[in-house]
């Protein structure tokens, strides 16, 4: 068990090392190291490859807290490889009470490189003996401080709080009817379009399928654009998996899309956003997103809107989503729209756990234990044509 423990702590540092070094993406690195022919994580039993994936996705989620925990006990900045260790223990003695303090110590230290060890175990040995206290909120839940101050200004201190907080427990697998995973906010996403069959629905942001796929088991016909190709595969290969025959692949830029003005029933913009409403599932992201991004989306966001207006036929409805919970991305995107679009009628919210988010709604992670989400459905006057 001891050398389990071991193997599994050696497996979670050199995936943290590709995502520190080689700017890999965790929720991707980690699944691809846990398939992988011949490497260590392979022969790892399936308990120890579940408490890697907790130790990586933790310890990245967790990494300004665990940070504050380590630097109290330091003089200096250690090498990246010991940086690394150190994060890891701090994470198992801080936020994994069921360790035992002895274990996490040993173990860590006997899976960090030979020359880093009498440090890593030296300052371990301390923070397991030194109480967990954190200077302010931004460092407790560990996040950018830009972060927690744009959701504060938007949601309100303690919306945005626990907003924060449920984003840093792990997130829960829904494995749909057809066998393909999705947040149940997805899902919900999805069911609210109302697509029928015999309806054509235009999705402009479709990669990877989800929504595409979820729309297309009601039996109508979905033209699912993404902009590269290589996306494009991928809902293509979600179609086939989940037998929606229905989904017709296109690349296609959303903004300037190749479709018939005024023929579609529905249409989806699920746009690309900050991802400020699905960190819980993409640990590093709050490490990589930059200030600038929620204004810099919400300018793509409109223009695809824009685009996505002109397709509705009179009477049909326009969805626009996004996984943020800012209000540049969601709100503002909202307002340009009604000042450039006064054909589009907006629709009452969904009931809860969504709530009233200015005209469209609002998820709240901690509301039901799913994905943070925007959501603004309008219907175009059936008396105005595209």
């Amino acid at each position: 068990m001891a050398d389990e423990g071991v193997r599994a702590r050696r497996v979670a540092l050199a995936a943290l090392a590709r995502i520190d070094d080689d700017g890999a993406y965790a929720n991707l690195v980690l699944p691809a190291m846990l398939r992988g022919e011949g490497s260590a994580a392979t022969s790892l039993p399936e308990r120890d490859r579940g408490f890697v994936t907790d130790l990586v996705y933790g310890t990245e989620r967790m990494r300004r807290a665990c940070d504050h925990l380590v630097d109290r006990f330091l003089s200096a900045a250690p090498p990246p490889p010991a940086r690394r260790a150190l994060r890891l223990g701090a994470y198992q003695l801080a936020f994994r009470p069921d360790l035992p303090a002895y274990a996490v110590v040993s173990s860590t230290v006997a899976a960090t490189p030979k020359r880093f060890r009498g440090l890593v175990n030296a300052v371990l040995r301390r923070v397991s003996d030194a109480p967990v206290e954190f200077p302010d909120e931004a460092t407790r839940l560990s996040y950018p401080d830009w972060i927690v101050e744009r959701l504060t200004a938007d949601l309100g201190s303690s919306a945005a709080v626990e907003a924060l907080a449920a984003m840093n427990r792990p997130a829960q697998v829904h494995r749909r009817d057809d066998g393909y995973i999705q947040d149940i906010a997805s899902q919900w996403v999805a069911a609210s379009v109302g697509a029928r069959a015999g309806e054509r629905i235009a999705d402009l942001c479709a990669a990877p399928g989800g929504k595409a796929t979820a729309m297309a088991a009601s039996g109508a016909t979905v033209v699912a654009s993404d902009l590269r190709a290589g996306r494009v595969g991928l809902v293509a290969a979600n179609a086939a998996s989940t037998g929606a025959a229905s989904v017709l692949p296109v690349v296609a830029d959303g903004t300037a899309p190749p479709l018939r003005p005024g023929c579609f029933d529905r249409v989806l913009v699920d746009a690309p956003c900050s991802g400020l409403g699905v960190l819980r599932r993409r640990p590093d992201a709050r490490w990589r997103i930059d200030p600038s991004a929620p204004e810099r989306l919400q300018a793509i966001a409109v223009d695809l809107l824009d685009a996505a207006a002109t397709l509705v036929a009179p009477g049909g409805v326009l969805v626009y989503s996004v996984c943020t919970l800012t209000a540049a991305e969601t709100l503002a995107v909202d307002d340009r729209l009604a000042a450039r679009h006064r054909e589009l009628t907006p629709i009452p919210a969904p009931d809860p756990p969504w709530r009233p988010w200015g005209r469209g709604a609002i998820l709240l992670p901690q509301e039901a234990g799913t994905d943070g989400m925007c959501l603004f459905r309008y219907t175009r006057d059936a008396s105005t044509p595209p």
